[in-house]
């Protein structure tokens, strides 16, 4: 059976200091991945030229590797003139990918997720039983998550006032790695709005629309410091923006 193939976006925005190392381990860890087959694209969002430019180069020497290697898997590099927020650069690398792609996928730049965890999830993409697969922070037998205890705090608290809202049954509606079938999510990019951190939620409420089958995977996860979020100014704009998300999703027609 031929394996399916997975693009895989990866939102980066002034990440010339972690991005090259997470990608040369994301390289590493494909050279020896059977499973399926990658296509990474890295959709610089804005970046400051002395951030863009060790991103590009860390992403040309990545598929310089793998073409010598005789790798099936690939590195791209895409750039916005402006920044528009994490949402705003995982559409755009979207509309970027293999059209032939069976999943489309991201994952957050900042390595909090390791490339051996994330090829763990991608490898579930060969069943047919499931239609989005969501990683999960959180602690259970077998699984690692290394998380300050306020980031916990918040989390939770975003995902109570998200489930009051939306009713989605989600532990964790935020993890930064995620894949969904992409026969369901294309003909949805047009509807996608959220153009930083709700893109999540707003994906999950629109696919279970069309029937998705959603599994949520506990990943091991540990906290790479720096978050782009800002608690609590960036914190309030999320949980305002589910209100107006909620009016906007389901409204009158």
């Amino acid at each position: 059976m031929t394996p399916p193939t997975v693009s895989v976006v990866i939102p980066a925005y002034n990440e010339g200091a972690r991005l090259p190392a997470f990608v040369e381990r994301l390289t590493r860890a494909s050279l020896a991945h059977r499973d399926t087959v990658l296509e990474f694209i890295v959709s610089d969002d804005g970046s400051a030229p002395d951030h863009a430019e060790p991103q590009r180069r860390s992403v040309a020497r990545a598929q310089a590797r793998l073409a010598e290697a005789g790798a099936p898997h690939r590195f791209r590099y895409v750039a916005a003139e402006r920044n528009g927020g994490k949402g705003s650069a995982i559409r755009r690398g979207w509309r970027e990918a293999d059209p032939q792609a069976d999943w489309l996928a991201f994952l957050d730049a900042d390595g909090s997720i390791s490339a051996e965890e994330f090829l763990r999830l991608a490898a579930m993409t060969t069943t047919e039983e499931v239609d989005v697969l969501a990683g999960s922070r959180v602690l259970m037998a077998g699984r690692r998550v290394e998380r300050r205890l306020f980031r916990h705090l918040q989390g939770r608290v975003f995902a109570t006032l998200t489930d009051l809202h939306f009713h989605l049954g989600y532990y964790d509606t935020q993890c930064g790695a995620k894949l969904f079938r992409a026969s369901l999510l294309r003909p949805l990019l047009d509807r996608l709005q959220e153009e930083r951190w709700l893109l999540d939620v707003e994906l999950l409420v629109l696919l279970r629309e069309q029937g998705a089958r959603a599994l949520e995977v506990p990943i091991d996860w540990a906290d790479a410091g720096d978050s782009k979020v800002r608690f609590g100014l960036d914190a309030a704009k999320m949980f305002w923006g589910l209100r107006k998300m909620h009016r906007r999703l389901y409204r009158p027609q």
